[in-house]
């Protein structure tokens, strides 16, 4: 593992969201691998190819449901090198938009090198439930 690796990969998370946040959906996509397999607890089910993932944003924005966000960002960001092969660990804060309470997320992405950079092939995410009091 390098540092310039994973400095290359935690800046490409944090572009990542900075651009869902913008609404360019061009720069996020720029991010993901084009086999990409997005499994995500909010998500209708595994999406095992990148057209299944376009035809359930397009779903999600058509209704106008895409989120509202002031704070989508990785906290606790670990990562592991190996050659072409890297993972990424974090937690996933997001803030409403207008305020409101932050929600995580545990997110594991396993990324893979290409002529263009790192690119996540495989996107895993559990939204962290508040345990009852």
């Amino acid at each position: 593992m390098t540092e310039t690796d994973t400095a290359a990969i935690a800046a490409g998370i944090d572009d990542m969201y900075d651009a869902f946040l913008a609404g360019d959906t061009r720069r996020f996509d720029t991010h993901l691998h084009p086999e990409v397999t997005t499994w995500e607890t909010h998500l209708p089910g595994p999406l095992r190819t990148r057209a299944e993932l376009d035809a359930y944003r397009a779903q999600r924005d058509s209704a106008d449901a895409r989120p509202a966000l002031d704070r989508l960002a990785p906290e606790e960001l670990r990562v592991d090198v190996w050659g072409d092969v890297a993972v990424a660990r974090y937690v996933l804060v997001s803030v409403p938009a207008g305020g409101g309470q932050a929600q995580h997320t545990r997110v594991t992405d396993v990324m893979r090198r290409t002529d263009d950079g790192w690119r996540i092939a495989h996107h895993h995410a559990e939204l962290i439930r508040a345990e009852a009091a």
